[in-house]
């Protein structure tokens, strides 16, 4: 296809997205072998893990220990998580941290309620209060996110034009601190979109903002998230948050199975994009032993499929060599 892009770009969430959800909390050696391994595979960005509420996220308390464990390598953003200025706070504080500033939004009431404590437009009026403390720390904005923007297990089905008007709310407020809104991500929260709408929205939160860069954040909770990726890709989408070996969901959001409320898995869509021919910068054997890696780790099997079948390379070989 003639728009897809030449390259894309993931951002790693598995260390944050996978461990938050399990009931086990893991030793923090082994997260953070995880998170040194990541940085070896050619991800240029790992969100490490988030600073909420411990008594809420239990999984999450020892952020700061577990950021201080971490052996930085040159060129990765280690980033953080936060839902509030608290929040913010704790990670600003927190050596190691490499901070972005996001802007952050929900498309669905009943879901901000749930995992935020507030309504959705308490949680868009903070936002003006979040740029400001990133102007006083000489953080510029960097992207904003829409949190269930394609559906909702609390609410149901989300109007498409609510969640382009999040988006323009996002920029207006970007611009009225003399800002630019470089990157919107649509957030598939949990698991409703399918690749029709896919484009649709892309298209139209891209017409709305033709200048912003589109990301996409989605979960493959009823195995449809490749699928979504690849309309993406159709439409010149170049930037996905994924998961190794498929981990993450969000423990706030009512899954029915919180084992398949997982992330697009990252070394699954690495291999789809090298087999197009699109190029990532990521070793996909080296991502691979990641993922098994993080299988140990968790002791059941996870729902990756290229770490378990492999790539392709062992069988193309011989071929070559014969040839």
């Amino acid at each position: 296809m003639a728009d897809r892009p030449k390259r894309v770009e993931f951002r790693e969430e598995g260390p944050r997205e996978g461990f938050q959800i399990e009931k086990t909390i893991f030793p923090l050696e082994s997260r953070v072998q995880l998170v040194e391994a990541l940085a070896e595979t050619g991800l240029h960005h790992i969100q490490v893990a988030s600073f909420v509420s411990p008594k809420a996220v239990p999984q999450m308390a020892d952020s700061e220990a577990f950021f201080a464990a971490i052996r930085k390598k040159p060129g990765v953003h280690y980033a953080g998580l936060w839902l509030n200025e608290q929040g913010f706070h704790r990670a600003k504080a927190t050596p190691g941290v490499d901070l972005s500033g996001k802007i952050s939004l929900y498309a669905s009431n009943a879901f901000a309620l749930k995992n935020n404590g507030c309504t959705a437009q308490e949680m868009a009026e903070r936002q003006r209060r979040w740029l400001e403390l990133y102007d006083e720390a000489g953080i510029a904005p960097e992207f904003a996110i829409i949190m269930a923007a394609f559906g909702c297990n609390y609410e149901g089905d989300i109007p498409p034009d609510r969640v382009v008007g999040m988006a323009k709310f996002a920029h207006s407020i970007c611009a009225e601190r003399g800002h630019k809104l470089p990157a919107v991500f649509l957030a598939d929260t949990m698991g409703w979109g399918n690749p029709d709408q896919t484009r649709r929205l892309v298209g139209m939160v891209r017409d709305a903002l033709p200048d912003v860069r589109i990301g996409l954040h989605l979960h493959d909770t009823r195995g449809i998230g490749t699928a979504n990726v690849m309309a993406a890709l159709d439409m010149g989408v170049d930037f996905f948050d994924s998961s190794v070996a498929g981990l993450g969901g969000c423990p706030f959001a009512a899954h029915g199975d919180a084992g398949a409320a997982g992330n697009v898995c990252t070394e699954d869509l690495v291999f789809l994009c090298h087999e197009l021919g699109i190029e990532t910068g990521i070793d996909l054997e080296a991502l691979v032993e990641c993922a098994k890696l993080a299988e140990r780790i968790i002791g059941r099997r996870l729902n990756g499929r290229v770490m378990h079948a492999g790539s392709l390379a062992k069988y193309r070989a011989p071929k070559r060599e014969a040839a």
